[in-house]
This record gives structure tokens, sequence and C-alpha cells, in this order.
């Protein structure tokens, strides 16, 4: 039964290690993020487009990009100390008119919780 377990726990770490799997992920969000670049930049040399560039967004508070103009309600939310964390930032790609009504960005979210979340994973990754 210890032989079967071990052999067990190998294949499971083999399949599911922490660097292949998240490489995964990172590379899922990367194409998720396909649907976000008419309107958003990322990465070195990005520039403010209808959206406001998006390095560095995870922990950061909300509508502190420089030189992009946000909504009034945006900013309404980031003086009561909206922060991108995983929660916010998911609430907000499902439904953004949702989370902040009133919010400049038409697009109308992302309906599956998998694609959100290697987004986040992808967006997290570009610092």
């Amino acid at each position: 039964m210890r032989r079967f377990l071990s052999c067990t726990m190998c294949v499971v770490a083999t399949i599911f290690g922490s660097f292949g799997f998240a490489e995964a992920d990172i590379d899922r969000g990367k194409k998720v993020f396909r649907k976000c670049k008419a309107c958003h930049s990322i990465g070195e040399g990005a520039m403010n487009k209808t959206g406001p560039i998006l390095t560095g967004i995870m922990g950061a508070p909300a509508g502190v990009v420089e030189g992009f103009q946000y909504s009034s309600e945006l900013r309404a939310a980031a003086e009561k100390g909206l922060v991108w964390d995983d929660a916010s930032l998911a609430e907000f790609l499902r439904k953004p008119r949702k989370f902040i009504p009133g919010t400049k960005m038409s697009f109308s979210g992302l309906r599956k919780d998998q694609d959100i979340s290697n987004l986040i994973d992808f967006l997290r990754s570009v610092e």
C-alpha cells in the first residue's frame, strides 16, 4: 500500500507540478488577453489606449495609471480604497459594469471562471 501511494504521489507531482501547471495557466491567460488587446497594452513599452496600461496591475490601487482619464465612478471606487487583487479583478472582469456602474470599460465581461483565473495569472506575470 505504501509503495502504491508513493507511486501515485509521484505521478500526481509530475502531472501537476507547479512549474508546468503555472506556465500553462499563464500561456492560456495570454491567449485570453487577446480579447483585451484592442483597448489595453501590457509589458515593456506599453502605452495607454482606450483603456489604461495593465503592466503591474496586480496589487496596485485602482485608477493610478499616469496619463489615463478614468471615469468618475472608478476614481470614486479608488478613493474608497479599491485595490486590484485576485477577488476584485475577478469580479470586474466577470461583469465590469456591474462591479463599477458607470465605468468607461465597454467590454461585457468574461463568462468562464477559468479564463478569468488564467488572465489574472498572466497579468500577475507581467510586472
